[in-house]
């Protein structure tokens, strides 16, 4: 587990600079933020298609494969992409972001297999403090790198980063499925028996967060413009992302949490009155200390219920359709808190992103609820969805011998599901 998360770090920096580093270059090649906004989008849409499918790629052929050919598209297209013409760029970066290291994604599965169910929430804390760490550490050390030397050999570090991250976890082979958990399925399960309407109530959730995690981030540059105290961007930030840290780790101490839709829920309620810290950087930062609390937990917490719904032969997948709400909710969060901040005011930016937060949360918490009230009152009809209709489980001889004869008006006991829904 430990050499998992220090690859998961170092991994991660790289990957977290891309935004960053692929703004600076489209700037350095004389196009405005909104081409340098094209490309970023371009490779965002491709990371969010391409996510589950090297997910399902995972769960059918092993790890490597999928490593194989996200690390020589990488190596590719950020050698490439530097003297690209701005037309060809963009369309590269779709594919390069189709075929990406789906790093996030590859680490949460591979806790799901090192780590016993009952330690999984510790260990998903964890990870999320790591991505925050990669966050602080990945885009400012771009900036730096970029403005002291030039964004087109950034690019290449970067690049070179991402390519040593993808041979690292080769050398490394993280499990994807734990001992117990079954290699090689009988039959590939159908979707409609894994992607439910919890599954997919908890990817709302997930985008939902995210959604207001990126509303933040641009709402803070935005108000501290206003302010005329851009120069406290990076401390406000920093604090906020220490605030994080902090809750990742009294997450993972709790001896129980939250349901992650009510994380999420709190998160969205707590960004809205950020807005009242305008005028100064450090009421601002104070502000933003009950949202940094709850970033990490509810990132965590998400990871964590889809780790657990799922069946082992489709984790990949499922992490893989995480990873991708996650990115949408990036995607729609900063533009949404853009445009809101444009026709109002940068207080607004908060306001705008916690409601909708907030409201997505509340929406889908039903399916959370409803799903445990069904298994409560009729379990066997929920686990008989799991087996194949066509064959029956086989019954356990040795427990039939081991038992004496049942009674004549006891009903037999219902064999085990490979798998729960329960969280």
């Amino acid at each position: 587990m430990r050499p998992l998360l220090l690859v998961a770090i170092l991994a991660r920096v790289p990957v977290a600079a891309t935004a960053v580093v692929m703004t600076l270059h489209v700037l350095d090649l004389g196009r405005g933020f909104f081409a340098a906004g094209l490309v970023g989008a371009a490779m965002t849409v491709g990371s969010a298609l391409g996510a589950p499918l090297l997910g399902r790629l995972v769960d059918r052929r092993g790890l490597r494969p999928m490593l194989l050919l996200t690390t020589a598209v990488s190596a590719l297209f950020w050698a490439t992409a530097p003297v690209l013409p701005y037309p060809v760029l963009l369309s590269a970066a779709f594919v390069g972001g189709l075929l990406t290291l789906p790093v996030f994604s590859v680490v949460r599965q591979s806790i799901a297999a090192l780590v016993p169910p009952t330690e999984r929430r510790q260990a998903y804390a964890l990870d999320s403090m790591s991505v925050e760490l990669s966050f602080m550490i990945g885009p400012a050390g771009a900036v730096a790198l970029a403005t002291s030397v030039s964004p087109t050999l950034t690019m290449y570090g970067v690049g070179g980063g991402i390519v040593l991250a993808g041979l690292t976890l080769l050398v490394l082979n993280p499990p994807t499925r734990a001992r117990d958990e079954e290699t090689t399925p009988a039959r590939a399960l159908p979707r409609r028996q894994w992607l439910t309407p919890r599954l997919i109530g908890l990817l709302a959730g997930g985008a939902a967060s995210t959604l207001v995690i990126a509303g933040i981030d641009v709402s803070v540059v935005a108000m501290l413009r206003d302010a005329g105290q851009v120069d406290w961007t990076g401390v406000v930030l920093a604090l906020w992302a220490s605030c994080s840290l902090i809750g990742g780790f009294t997450y993972g101490a709790l001896s129980r949490s939250l349901p992650s839709l009510i994380l999420t829920l709190i998160l969205g309620l707590v960004t809205i009155p950020i807005g009242l810290g305008s005028g100064q950087w450090w009421l601002l930062a104070l502000m933003l200390l009950p949202s940094g609390a709850f970033t990490a937990p509810t990132v965590a917490a998400t990871a964590d219920a889809v780790s657990r719904l799922v069946p082992a032969s489709v984790r990949g997948e499922a992490m893989g359709l995480h990873g991708s709400a996650m990115v949408v909710g990036v995607a729609l969060g900063a533009p949404l808190a853009g445009a809101v901040i444009d026709a109002t005011a940068p207080a607004w930016g908060f306001t705008a992103t916690g409601l909708l937060g907030a409201l997505i949360a509340l929406a889908v918490l039903p399916t959370q609820s409803s799903h445990r009230h069904s298994e409560a009152t009729a379990e066997p009809t929920t686990n008989s969805t799991v087996a194949p209709r066509s064959i029956p489980p086989p019954l356990d001889h040795r427990s039939r011998r081991a038992e004496e004869p049942p009674p004549a008006n006891t009903p037999k006991r219902a064999p085990d599901q490979p798998f729960n829904h329960m969280l």
